[in-house]
């Protein structure tokens, strides 16, 4: 609801700083519709970059070595999407944000598709991630564990310990 709520926000300050510039039926409020191959392929474009995003965030996140990288990859691999998937799909992944463009553009014939193509391509990732290396090597939701903040989830990453108390004075 926040995420939906603050795409909305978002198209209501770009309305407002823009004015005609963003109701233009080239742009239309930023909505997410399939390009000129049509909904299959924006469809199945969108599983696609949604299982190879989350199936990247799985494997570097769950890796020692890779998980401080976990950002730099899932923000490469939205720039990649971009210039790949955009001209095919629209490029969604996120049907909240495609939700608060189709409101104010009165896009809502193709929000099934980024209301199931994302959350089917990244379940799919998922599972083939824990059928592959067991969900024992899931070892947390959390991205970030640098620091000495409590993590929420039942995790299995070893607790970071300061700086300041691994050379005690």
């Amino acid at each position: 609801a926040a995420h939906v709520a603050g795409g909305l926000a978002g198209i209501g300050a770009a309305r407002v700083m823009l004015g005609r510039l963003v109701r233009h039926e080239s742009v239309n409020h930023v909505a997410t519709v399939p390009g000129r191959l049509g909904a299959k392929w924006a469809w199945g474009m969108e599983v696609l970059i949604s299982y190879l995003l989350m199936s990247g965030v799985l494997w570097f996140s769950n890796d020692e070595r890779l998980a401080p990288l976990t950002g730099v990859l899932a923000g490469a691999l939205v720039a990649m999407f971009i210039v790949v998937a955009a001209p095919v799909s629209g490029m969604s992944m996120n049907p909240a944000r495609s939700l608060a463009s189709a409101v104010p553009g009165r896009a809502m014939r193709w929000l099934w598709i980024y209301f199931t193509a994302p959350p089917l391509g990244m379940i799919l990732a998922a599972v083939v991630f824990v059928a592959g290396q067991g969900s024992s090597s899931v070892r947390c939701a959390k991205l970030c564990h640098l620091g000495h903040e409590r993590c929420i989830f039942h995790c299995e990453y070893p607790r970071v310990t300061p700086e300041s108390e691994r050379h005690p004075k």
